[in-house]
């Protein structure tokens, strides 16, 4: 298959990743490192999410830190390329044979401990001057999505702010309830007509604008662009995977043992 060619209006982009959140849900790794560093096979699950916006030529990268930031930035200062990539050694002297950042330009941005994503988002902003759009994700779920399409969307709807939006994966039953209290039909979530939103996002600069103090990007922000028709959704229904729980953790872990990885498009031919 011969590979989709980058669109030329926005050859590259920013990527802001908000990577300060405490990662309650994860606690059995959140307590002592942040959510994003924790680990799918040998790299966090931050750094395959940079590789996946890398592949398609993305390199510079805003990280929005907050809790454990001084872990986030020890980890890039401290980095080694040989975990990741092929070397050859002799006589004490490292040759690689490829590498993973090197490209990569990474601005760590302390926005907080507390912060929601909206004020993340408002705290990097100097960083995002004269950009007319950039990406943006939670930062803690991976996909096969490609990238360019979800580009192609936000661009032909005109819209300010594109959001990917998947099928729930959760074991989860929705049940419908009469008024009696006996129930009508229970259906598994992940088979109903519903979808979410999926963390990756393309936003215009005119996103500032909508924002308010103490608000979350995704609630009051997007609102505001519905009631506009502002706000573009890019349904996909390949592969995503969120690491919010530890279950959902293993999930990830598992397919990386077994080789089966749809979102490491990098080692794709």
């Amino acid at each position: 298959m011969t590979p989709r060619p980058l669109l030329t209006k926005y050859p590259t982009m920013k990527v802001v990743l908000f990577c300060g959140g405490l990662g309650m849900r994860l606690r059995e790794h959140s307590d002592a490192i942040p959510k994003p560093m924790v680990q799918v096979g040998y790299r966090p699950i931050l750094w395959h999410l940079m590789k996946y916006y890398a592949h398609y030529g993305h390199n510079e990268f805003i990280l929005c830190l907050g809790w454990k930031a001084d872990y986030v930035k020890s980890y890039f200062l401290n980095y080694s390329e040989c975990v990741s990539n092929d070397f050859t050694l002799q006589g004490g002297e490292i040759q690689l044979h490829s590498s993973d950042i090197q490209s990569w330009r990474i601005t760590f941005v302390d926005t907080g401990l507390d912060a929601v994503i909206g004020q993340r988002l408002c705290k990097v902003r100097k960083y995002l001057e004269g950009e007319p759009c950039f990406l943006a994700n939670y930062a803690d779920g991976l996909s096969s999505l490609p990238l360019p399409d979800l580009i192609a969307h936000h661009q032909a709807t005109n819209a300010i702010a594109t959001c990917l939006c998947v099928k729930p994966t959760q074991s989860f039953h929705l049940i419908d309830a009469g008024a009696d209290g006996l129930a009508k039909q229970i259906t598994p979530v992940a088979k109903t007509s519903e979808w979410m939103n999926g963390g990756f996002f393309m936003l215009n600069q005119e996103i500032f604008d909508y924002v308010r103090p103490g608000e979350d990007l995704a609630c009051e922000p997007f609102q505001r662009l519905i009631d506009q028709q502002k706000l573009a959704c890019f349904k996909y229904s390949g592969f995503w995977g969120c690491m919010d729980t530890y279950k959902e953790k293993q999930a990830l872990d598992d397919m990386w043992a077994r080789g089966d990885t749809p979102w490491a498009l990098w080692n794709s031919p």
